[in-house]
């Protein structure tokens, strides 16, 4: 089974940026769709962004035009580069590592989160 763990978090200001990195152990990185979540105090976990394995992304509406998806797969390494952070956008951030079964995304593996913190 691929493992996966997140770095990159922190405390950053409102307007600021942040860019988590997510790297990945194991072979056959490339071939898997992967994505962010979040989960903020008292709410449910929520989409942030996608990729599949040929690098087509898609975000959540609350991030959309803020937020950019990328990976390296020489690199076994998933990235989001957050900008124009808001409070709202305080949360623990998840990588995942999945694969889509039609329109539906079934994640086979989960990094153990990351805090980001947008406060003045």
């Amino acid at each position: 089974q691929v493992q996966l763990a997140e770095s990159g978090g922190g405390l950053v200001q409102p307007g600021g940026s942040l860019r988590l990195s997510c790297a990945a152990s194991g072979s056959r990185f490339s071939i898997y769709a992967m994505g962010w979540e979040r989960q903020a105090p008292g709410k449910t976990r929520e989409k942030v962004a996608h990729i599949t394995s040929d690098g087509s992304t898609n975000y959540g509406d609350s991030v959309k035009g803020r937020f950019t998806i990328s990976r390296d797969n020489a690199k076994n390494t998933l990235y989001l580069q957050m900008n124009s952070l808001q409070p709202e956008d305080t949360a623990v951030y998840f990588c995942n590592l999945g694969e889509y079964s039609g329109s539906f995304y079934i994640v086979r593996s989960w990094g153990q989160g990351i805090q980001v913190t947008v406060s003045s």
